[in-house]
């Protein structure tokens, strides 16, 4: 069976499906491609539209999926889709309520139509299937732990009713054992806390990052008295309006109001995040504790949102309640996408027959294209890039990163989920603890506590890492460990101010070249680690492309870009080549004009450039960079457009910030 699964919204590429649609308003779209309960291919759409958990329809990544698994829509047998039809259309009328100007339409009509407009497919209604959404995270994260009988817990934000639930897994069947309703969602309770920090949606790891800088003990009576833990793995959270904000109302009654984004963290905000942070971890270590108790199994799989915070999952891991834990690189909604093509097969067969082995390797996403593509589209870059074929691309970069160079790493399919595994990667020498701040300022443009992570070969990790005894699988980073004393100094750029770390592990068999990379520079300098974080910076997802690999190499301070086997450098003079690149607006970019009251008899005229979906950004611009950009069609050069040398530094800058795409023409 050849299932198509599907996460997102229904929005349009250039236009959302409402004015102003709120970001978390079914998020992390993606498409995935599931044969007879394999997984074939899986991408979010954000690495196709570079909006960060974007909740536009999935078509680019549709395309993608029907491109790696060779197929045509005419292979498909069902589409999946990740939440209950009337708990989508009961949200969808309550957008048509609030926008009376829109028309109508709900979910079976709006998926049918987009697939026939993208893409020419008259798929039939009967083929267009609907999943529980915690079944679709559990289905996803079972099938492709490996393993036959587990508990499974998945915690998230909220499904269509409930906030968690709870599975036995066993012979290729999900048992339902209990579920926590939306008004004690851990996932919404974490939010609630991100937002009062000054974050946004889909920053909860941002927190997470912050938590170690501060004392849990100082607001722990706080926390305590918004949650309340009772017998049989219950817990509540007092008062908490539907979980949206728990916090916000007691904090204002302690005098302690709100951080507005961009000003300084205190102590205080340090304080709040290491509480909040022990809070998750207990409710939940009380959940799972539990379970594992009353149901005597001895295996985990963890998925949904909150899975996702690994900090969390270290502790479950240290705490040996479990032999074996398995969280899947994408748990959040993206990987929901992929359960909710096995529910199909799962509901059809009352069951999923067989059984698979544990996932491995998490690139499932674009190929970067063949050594000869490379060549010629570096070539075309060639006014602003030098590349240089190296026959030993592994031993050049491990000698290039022992030099202290910060480089860019593209190899092979793009990974499935949040974090870059060595497909897509930005490498550095994890022992000067200097170079955390380093990249931090050169590369991410962030807050400068946020931690890096390590990456080290299995033989290293039992060296440098304190590893529990529970079995948990390292290589999609999504555990915290303990470093250990000796060697923190020696890994400073990856060892956060707490002493842990969260481990990736990479072995011969999921990623070869990566692991051989991590082993040459071991043979090199001794430490066979390495600082591996993802490559974009802070304005977009992951780079995908090697256009988008180039324009983020020219965009930040990284020393060199590796591309397959292709060494990359800035030409000499880049910066004033720039004038023989195309540039274009991004879909969802707009120019804005706004005259504003003067005391003078002439209103003065505000020039802007805007993203236009949920969280956009938006920057003033000048006069002269306004009217290039309207005229701008991806075609002429920004030389044949008039653009000056003094204007340059401004072009770059809104280029960095990926209001525009800039790439070398093409001929005619």
């Amino acid at each position: 069976m050849l299932t198509l699964g599907l996460s997102g919204n229904f929005s349009e590429s250039t236009s959302d499906l409402v004015p102003y649609l709120q970001s978390h308003l079914y998020h992390d779209a993606s498409a995935c491609l599931v044969r007879d309960g394999v997984l074939v291919a899986a991408v979010e759409e954000e690495r196709f539209n570079r909006i960060k958990k974007t909740t536009k329809f999935p078509i680019n990544a549709i395309r993608f999926c029907l491109e790696r698994g060779n197929v045509t829509v005419d292979d498909i047998d069902a589409v999946g889709y990740y939440f209950p039809e009337n708990t989508i259309d009961m949200t969808l009328n309550n957008l048509y309520v609030q926008h009376r100007d829109v028309p109508a339409r709900y979910s079976r009509d709006l998926i049918i139509n987009c697939l026939k407009t993208e893409l020419d497919w008259d798929l039939p209604s009967g083929k267009l299937h609907y999943s529980s959404h915690h079944l679709a995270h559990a289905l996803s994260t079972y099938v492709r732990s490996g393993m036959d009988e587990a508990l499974v817990v998945i915690l998230d934000g909220a499904g269509e009713s409930g906030s968690g639930s709870i599975y036995r897994g066993a012979n290729g069947r999900l048992e339902l054992l209990g579920s926590y309703p939306v008004q004690s969602s851990l996932g919404l309770f974490y939010l609630g806390i991100t937002k009062y920090l000054g974050y946004d949606f889909g920053d909860e790891y941002k927190v997470m990052g912050l938590a170690p800088y501060g004392d849990p003990t100082r607001f722990r009576e706080f926390f305590e008295s918004i949650y309340a833990i009772k017998p049989n793995g219950d817990y509540e959270i007092v008062g908490n309006n539907l979980g949206l904000n728990v916090a916000g109302s007691a904090f204002f009654d302690r005098g302690m109001l709100p951080r507005r984004r961009g000003e300084a963290f205190t102590q205080e905000h340090k304080d709040v995040a290491a509480a909040a942070q022990w809070a998750l971890e207990k409710i939940a270590l009380h959940i799972v504790s539990y379970w594992a108790k009353s149901t005597g199994l001895q295996k985990l799989c963890f998925g949904g949102g909150v899975a996702h915070n690994s900090s969390l999952n270290g502790k479950i891991i240290q705490s040996g309640i479990f032999d074996q834990v398995f969280v899947h690189p994408a748990s959040h909604d993206a990987g929901a996408a992929e359960g909710a093509a096995l529910a199909v097969e799962y509901h059809e067969g009352n069951g999923l027959s067989g059984r698979f082995p544990q996932l491995r390797d998490a690139g499932l996403g674009p190929s970067v294209g063949s050594d000869g593509y490379i060549a010629e589209r570096l070539a075309e870059w060639g006014l602003l890039v030098e590349s240089e074929y190296c026959s030993d691309i592994v031993e050049r970069t491990a000698s290039l990163l022992a030099e202290s160079a910060v480089i860019g790493w593209v190899q092979g399919s793009a990974e499935f989920g949040p974090r870059a595994l060595g497909n897509r990667s930005i490498l550095a020498d994890p022992r000067p603890a200097s170079n955390k701040d380093r990249i931090n300022m050169m590369v991410k443009k962030r807050e400068g506590y946020r931690p890096f992570a390590p990456v080290a070969t299995p033989d290293a990790a039992n060296i440098y890492f304190d590893l529990p005894d529970t079995d948990a699988n390292y290589q999609f980073m999504s555990h915290v460990v303990n470093v250990r004393t000796e060697y923190r100094a020696e890994l400073g750029a990856v060892t956060h101010v707490d002493g842990t770390a969260r481990l990736q592990i990479t072995d011969h068999v999921a990623n070869h070249l990566f692991h051989k990379l991590v082993s040459k520079f071991g043979d090199i300098t001794g430490t066979p680690v390495l600082l591996n974080t993802s490559f974009n910076n802070n304005a977009e997802p992951i780079v995908t492309t090697l256009d988008e690999a180039v324009a983020c190499f020219l965009t930040t301070d990284l020393d060199y870009l590796v591309i397959g086997n292709h060494l990359v450098r800035r030409h000499p003079d880049w910066f004033s080549n720039m004038k023989f690149l195309t540039v274009e607006l991004r879909p969802t970019t707009r120019l804005i004009q706004t005259a504003t009251p003067s005391f003078s008899h002439e209103a003065s005229i505000v020039h802007e450039i805007h993203q236009n979906f949920a969280g956009g950004a938006t920057a003033k611009i000048s006069p002269e960079i306004s009217l290039l950009l309207a005229q701008a069609n991806g075609i002429a050069t920004l030389e044949k457009l008039g653009v000056q040398s003094d204007q340059f530094a401004e072009l770059h800058q809104i280029w960095q910030q990926r209001y525009v795409t800039l790439c070398p023409p093409v001929e005619q």
